[in-house]
């Protein structure tokens, strides 16, 4: 068994569409980044690669190549599980916390379960997404950005 973790975070900029675990949600302001800037999955694919032992996202998916500008990022999370069956490894579970002011995450969990199970060829009931705020304290808790952990477990 082989653990991983991740992190992302991304702050908000305006004329941007806000996407978390491949889910659009409406919002005042997206996320900035090259791609979608989908932290939940970001911070997902970074804790995978991390429990194969390899490099971070930045190394798969560089934020200076112009075929990632804008990709969905459940695109990158097919490729990064491509990667994980080709070295023989079957991802057992994912637990996966947001961490948001807002918007409210809640209400979209089930849809987002969905989308990563899809991606991972997963069950759904082997992913735990949670929300939770920052007591308005930093940048999260000022509403300037967003934030996700993430946890996986694999095997070979």
């Amino acid at each position: 068994m082989y653990i991983g973790f991740g992190y992302d975070v991304h702050k908000f900029k305006k004329g941007r569409k806000l996407f978390l675990g491949g889910v659009e949600i409406a919002a005042p302001k997206g996320l900035d980044g090259h791609s979608d800037a989908d932290v939940l999955i970001h911070a997902l694919m970074d804790a995978l690669l991390g429990a194969a032992g390899l490099n971070d996202i930045g190394h798969f998916f560089p934020n200076n190549d112009p075929q990632y500008k804008n990709i969905s990022s459940l695109k990158l999370l097919e490729t990064v599980c491509k990667e994980l069956k080709n070295l023989k490894f079957k991802i057992n579970n994912a637990d996966i916390t947001v961490i948001a002011q807002e918007p409210k995450i809640y209400p979209h969990i089930d849809k987002m379960k969905i989308n990563i199970s899809k991606a991972l060829k997963l069950n759904k009931a082997r992913i735990a997404i949670k929300a939770t705020t920052n007591e308005k304290m930093g940048f999260i808790g000022r509403g300037e950005g967003i934030a996700a952990l993430a946890v996986v477990t694999i095997k070979k």
